[in-house]
C-alpha cells in the first residue's frame, strides 16, 4: 500500500533497495536567482556550523542547481578545518555566485534564441559556461561524499533525469555511466524554466547506455538518442526525490515563491494557460511542502525545513536574527528570473537564507549550536529591506 503522506513516490526500482540509511541529505529548491542567493545564505550558515562535510548528498533543481554546481565544482578548494569549517567559502563559492547574480542572462538568451541561429537553452548554457563553469564536466564534481545530484525533468518519459558524476539516468530510459556532459549544460537543463527557457536537448547514442535493466521500458530510440529535458522543478521543485529515499536526515532549503493574487487575470489563451499552469504548480508545491513538514513534525524523518516564505518567529528562538515577516515576504515575492540584481538586494537575500537556516537547524537539528553574532553582511543589520521586485 503506498504511503500517501510521503512527499515522494516509491517507484518499482526503489522496492529492491533497503530503506533510508543513516546520513544527511540537503535539498536546494528552484526559484531562479532569488533561490540561488537564498540558498547561498543557507550554505554560508551550514559552513559556519561545520555541517557541510557531514552531508552525504546534495540534491538540487533549477535555481538551486546553480548554487549546488558552484559548490560542487569548488569543493576541493574549501579545505575544511578540524571543525568542519572552510575559511575559503566566500572566495570559492560566494564570489562567483554573486558575480553571476549581477548579470541578466535570461532575456538576452530569449531574444537571441528567437532572432538568431541556436536555441534559447543553448544560450543559457553558454552563459553558465562563461561566467561559472568553463569547460568543466560532471566528472569535475567531487567523489562521494557528498554526492551532487542535479535534477531535470524528462519531457518524454515524465520522469526525473538525474545528472551525477558516477552516472546520469532516467529510471525508464536507462543509465549512462561516467557521463562527460558539461556541467553548464546539466545546470541549464535543471533550470530550463518553461515555457521560455525550455527545452534542453541531449544528443546521445544508444551505445552510451548500460544494458537495460528491469523497468527500463523506454530503453529505445529516440528516448536514448534525443533526450528532451525541462526544469527539474516541474517534477520536484524541492529536489526531494533523490534525497528522501536515501537518507534518514533531510535538510530542505526552499527558495520557491508563493503564488501572488491577480485581480484581473488575462483572458487570451497563452497568458490564461500560463496562469492556470501556475495554479496547478502552486498546489503541488504546497502539498509537497506540507508532507515534508508533517513528516518532520511526526518524527517519520529527522531534519529541518526552512523556506523563503517562512516566518522566523515560528522557530521560537529568543536569539534568532531579527527579520520581520513583512520584509522577508517582500523578498519571497521577487520574480523567478535570471535577471541582474543589485548588490544590496543580493545581500538581503543571502542574509535571509542565512538567518532562517540558522533558526531551523538550531531549533530542529542542533540546539546546542551557538547563535551567530550577526548577518554575513552586517552593514544591513539594522537597515530596512528596501526590496524592488
Amino acid at each position: 500500500m503506498p504511503d500517501l503522506s510521503s512527499p515522494v513516490t516509491i517507484i518499482e526500482p526503489d522496492r529492491a533497495r533497503p530503506g533510508p540509511a543513516d546520513g544527511v541529505a540537503l535539498c536546494l529548491s528552484g526559484g531562479g536567482y532569488r533561490a540561488m542567493l537564498f540558498h547561498l545564505g543557507a550554505l554560508w550558515r551550514l559552513n559556519e556550523a561545520g555541517c557541510l562535510p557531514s552531508i552525504q548528498r546534495i540534491s538540487s533543481v533549477s535555481g538551486g542547481s546553480i548554487s549546488a554546481g558552484v559548490l560542487g565544482l569548488n569543493w576541493s578548494k574549501l579545505a575544511f578545518d578540524a571543525d568542519g569549517v572552510s575559511r575559503r567559502f566566500e572566495a570559492a563559492v560566494v564570489a562567483p555566485i554573486r558575480s553571476l547574480a549581477g548579470k541578466t542572462i535570461d532575456e538576452p538568451a530569449i531574444i537571441g534564441g528567437l532572432l538568431l541561429p541556436g536555441s534559447i537553452s543553448e544560450r543559457v548554457a553558454a552563459a553558465y559556461k562563461k561566467h561559472l563553469f568553463g569547460d568543466s564536466t560532471l566528472q569535475d564534481l567531487p567523489d562521494d561524499p557528498p554526492r551532487f545530484v542535479i535534477n531535470a525533468t524528462n519531457v518524454q518519459s515524465g520522469a526525473l533525469w538525474r545528472f551525477m558524476k558516477p552516472y546520469m539516468r532516467d529510471y525508464r530510459v536507462g543509465e549512462v555511466r561516467n557521463p562527460r556532459i558539461e556541467l553548464a549544460l546539466a545546470v541549464a537543463a535543471s533550470s530550463a524554466f518553461p515555457p521560455v527557457l525550455s527545452p534542453v536537448r541531449l544528443n546521445l547514442r544508444t551505445t552510451e547506455f548500460s544494458p537495460p535493466g528491469p523497468g527500463e521500458d523506454l530503453h529505445v530510440e529516440p528516448y536514448t538518442t534525443d533526450v528532451v529535458l525541462t526544469d527539474g522543478g516541474v517534477y520536484d521543485n524541492l529536489g526531494l526525490e533523490t534525497a528522501w529515499k536515501r537518507y534518514n536526515t533531510v535538510l530542505v532549503s526552499d527558495g520557491g515563491s508563493g503564488m501572488r493574487a491577480e485581480p484581473e487575470p488575462k483572458g487570451d489563451w497563452p497568458r490564461h494557460a500560463l496562469r492556470v499552469y501556475d495554479l496547478i504548480d502552486n498546489q503541488v508545491r504546497s502539498l509537497r511542502k506540507r508532507q515534508v513538514v508533517d513528516s518532520l513534525k511526526t518524527g517519520k524523518r529527522k531534519g529541518a525545513y526552512w523556506g523563503i516564505g517562512s516566518d522566523i518567529a515560528d522557530y521560537q528562538l529568543p536569539d534568532s536574527l531579527p527579520l520581520p515577516i513583512e520584509k522577508t515576504t517582500a523578498l519571497a515575492n521577487i520574480a523567478t528570473r535570471l535577471k541582474k540584481m543589485g548588490p544590496g538586494l543580493q545581500e538581503q537575500l543571502i542574509n535571509w537564507g542565512y538567518a532562517v537556516c540558522d533558526a531551523a537547524i538550531r531549533r530542529h537539528l542542533n540546539p546546542g549550536l551557538p547563535a551567530p553574532t550577526g548577518f554575513p553582511y552586517s552593514n544591513l543589520k539594522r537597515q530596512p529591506l528596501a526590496v524592488r521586485p
